[in-house]
């Protein structure tokens, strides 16, 4: 399964589908994959997961995974970045490769403590300060793929 030298967004059991829908969205402008794994909160021909992708489906490459594990054996030389509000590394101080997958946990959980535990080095956050613990799914997507694209000179 070749993919271009783009970055892949992987959103682990998401389960709210605007978010989904705007992160779809988010891919198609940037030519990223969306790699979507395991349980999902909604069914994919949900009327807010279409509404929130608009009329971009068409522009965006979709794949469907029943866990991470399958993902990680279909692209075993690929590099896994984790995001947790848990991370040590800052995302802006995280150097970031063409290729990685940027990985999401879902809304209510985030992902595995022992799975970051396990990738700690590749494991990043965003910045908070202030009252509040968490930013949207979709927010917190596009800031770290815009940041990566920033990076490797994706921006055009």
């Amino acid at each position: 399964m070749p993919l271009s030298q783009s970055f892949n967004i992987v959103l682990v059991e998401p389960e709210i589908p605007p978010n989904t829908g705007n992160i779809a969205r988010l891919c198609g402008a940037t030519g990223t994959t969306l790699h979507l794994v395991g349980k999902l909160g909604f069914a994919t021909d949900d009327r807010h997961l279409k509404r929130a992708g608009l009329d971009y489906w068409h522009a965006v490459d979709i794949r469907y995974w029943l866990d991470l594990h399958e993902l990680r054996v279909a692209f075993p030389h690929a590099r896994f970045v984790y995001t947790s509000k848990k991370g040590e590394c800052n995302h802006v101080s995280f150097s970031f490769r063409e290729g990685d997958f940027l990985v999401f946990g879902k809304e209510t959980a985030g992902l595995p403590e022992e799975l970051l535990t396990a990738n700690h080095a590749t494991c990043i956050r965003i910045p908070i300060s202030g009252p509040v613990r968490s930013l949207n799914l979709s927010t917190a997507a596009g800031i770290v793929l815009y940041e990566a694209l920033r990076q490797c000179d994706g921006l055009s």
